[in-house]
């Protein structure tokens, strides 16, 4: 089966849903593939439960629909699944479930895009191909979770796992529990199997800024008047004053202030959610890098230390997956799935081809890449009427 369309959109997460609602504003026809059997995958299924967004839902919103006001100033993960159920429904945004991208080409003959599809939910896997003049990326950079290579790793007698795969440490009472990462994710997933009674740890492998929701909530704020400059003193000198000299215990702030250090090359500073006061108190002990896994369970660190676990998680991050589909992306994608241009260019490449959710800038990079897609879209389009015949079967799908 074969399906033309103006607009293709690969990915149904927050970048996917936010550009084809900015689309639908503007009455351009454009169609959400994704390979999950529902929207906003990572965050259903791949998430741990106690998950708020870190940043003020001033901050979060997607486009055209801010969110409610009842909503806590910090979204807890539920409340942010249900403001996207509403998103999809507002927007009427037509989504493809249980679709695989298997390749995305440039068609020579019309310099078109070829998406070729699998129906995964099918018996026969049966292939769709769409034919799209504009194709967005909106897989997101958090695509597939990252284990580093460890030497030792696969004679582990214990359990690892990546931290998409862990929701809560119910069953981790009283387990010896090593995390392997102090981002964001790593902190609270430390702090989460504190309280549940883990014995942990954690893997912290440079310096790092923490700051409380609060502070950085208000950092962002200030933002908007204030040179970052001074908005970075500010809050260095608050997280000092907050938690005191940290480096005895494991934790060195860097030189660069948190937003200059986004601002360079994306690395976000860790929201403390309660693991700092934890380590400052020894309830969760600090490591440094692992140097390699022995024999059954010890791990060795590269401090000379080591440490008997029974379960490592590691909270290190996600790899792109954009390669494995896309064939020509050489004008927009780099050899690791990532945008060449830098921020605020990075969503534009050659010959239709467009990126949202690749910014390192959370949901309101989201939200400004879809703007300006939708956008430059309708300029390229120049208002010229798209014929109604090309899109019969479009029109077939949405009944």
């Amino acid at each position: 089966m074969e399906i033309e369309v103006p607009v293709v959109i690969v990915g149904a997460g927050p970048a996917g849903l936010a550009t084809s609602a900015c689309l639908n504003k503007l009455s351009i026809p454009n169609l959400v593939l994704e390979r999950d059997d529902c929207h906003a995958s990572l965050w259903r299924k791949r998430t741990y439960d106690r998950l708020k967004l870190h940043l003020g839902k001033d901050f979060c919103s997607l486009p055209h629909m801010p969110f409610p006001s009842d909503f806590p100033t910090f979204v807890p993960r539920i409340h942010f699944l249900r403001y996207l159920d509403n998103y999809v429904s507002r927007f009427k945004i037509s989504i493809r479930y249980n679709r695989s991208v298997e390749s995305a080409y440039l068609d020579d003959i019309n310099g078109k895009w070829r998406i070729v599809v699998k129906d995964t939910a099918s018996k026969e896997d049966a292939v769709e191909v769409y034919v799209a003049e504009f194709l967005v990326v909106a897989c997101g950079e958090n695509n597939e979770g990252y284990v580093p290579r460890v030497e030792g790793l696969e004679g582990f007698e214990g359990e690892y796992l990546h931290c998409s795969k862990y929701f809560n440490g119910r069953d981790m009472y009283g387990k010896n529990v090593l995390v392997v990462g102090c981002g964001n994710s790593g902190m609270e997933i430390a702090y989460d199997l504190s309280n549940w009674g883990a014995n942990t740890s954690i893997v912290i492998r440079g310096p790092v800024h923490f700051f409380t929701k609060e502070m950085v909530f208000l950092g962002m704020t200030l933002l908007k008047y204030l040179k970052m400059e001074n908005v970075d003193k500010l809050m260095m000198l608050m997280s000092k004053m907050k938690y005191g000299d940290m480096s005895k215990y494991g934790l060195v702030r860097p030189k660069d202030g948190p937003f200059l250090l986004k601002k360079k090359g994306g690395t976000t500073p860790t929201i403390d959610v309660g693991c700092v006061p934890l380590i400052k108190r020894g309830e969760i002990k600090v490591f440094s890098t692992i140097s390699r896994i022995n024999e059954g369970k010890m791990v060795e660190f590269e401090d000379g230390k080591d440490g008997e676990f029974d379960i490592i998680i590691f909270a290190t991050g996600y790899n792109s997956t954009v390669l494995n589909w896309l064939k020509d992306y050489e004008g927009l994608f780099n050899g690791n799935g990532m945008p060449k241009p830098g921020f605020p260019n990075h969503w534009k490449g050659e010959n239709g081809l467009y990126c949202a959710g690749f910014s390192r800038r959370g949901l309101d990079g989201i939200a400004f890449d879809a703007r300006r897609i939708a956008d430059d879209i309708r300029m390229t389009t120049s208002a010229r009427d798209l014929p109604e015949t090309n899109f019969a079967g479009l029109k077939l799908l949405q009944k």
